[in-house]
């Protein structure tokens, strides 16, 4: 599906961070060389039960993928060189190797499932100025 435009598969997300208390879905980025073959991409993850969410931010393309109402995996498609590959590996990267960043963050991710009431936006918006004062703001 990705053939020669396949650079890297990388596994992000809480479930890549050994002792983070994580929802049992699996982020993973894909890193493609350009984004050439969308069309034939999106129906071949279509048939495999994803589905295409809009675009994160240019050029960072977003597939979901749920089981019986269950989000099971999501999936990041990014060319080399987008920002949000460099920032999405070392947030991960940070987690995993600072134990005390890891216990904060689990903290407040455990906190904000506890009080959200607005759906996945908000809960990514709450959780978003902690990620942005350790790795820096989104770009645009």
């Amino acid at each position: 599906m990705f053939e020669a435009e396949l650079v890297a598969i990388h596994h992000v997300g809480s479930t890549a961070v050994p002792g983070l208390s994580a929802k049992p879905e699996i982020d993973v980025l894909v890193e493609v060389s350009d984004h050439r073959a969308k069309p034939e991409r999106d129906r071949i993850l279509t048939d495999l039960g994803y589905t295409r969410g809009k675009d994160l931010h240019s050029g960072h393309h977003f597939y979901r993928r749920d089981v019986l109402g269950v989000r099971t995996h999501k999936l990041h498609v990014c060319c080399s060189g987008h920002p949000q590959i460099k920032r999405m590996l070392l947030f991960r990267d940070m987690l995993t190797r600072d134990a005390s960043i890891r216990r904060q963050y689990q903290v407040l991710k455990l906190e904000l499932e506890a009080s959200n009431k607005g759906g996945i936006a908000e809960y990514l918006a709450r959780k978003a100025p902690f990620i942005d004062a350790l790795v820096g703001p989104t770009p645009d």
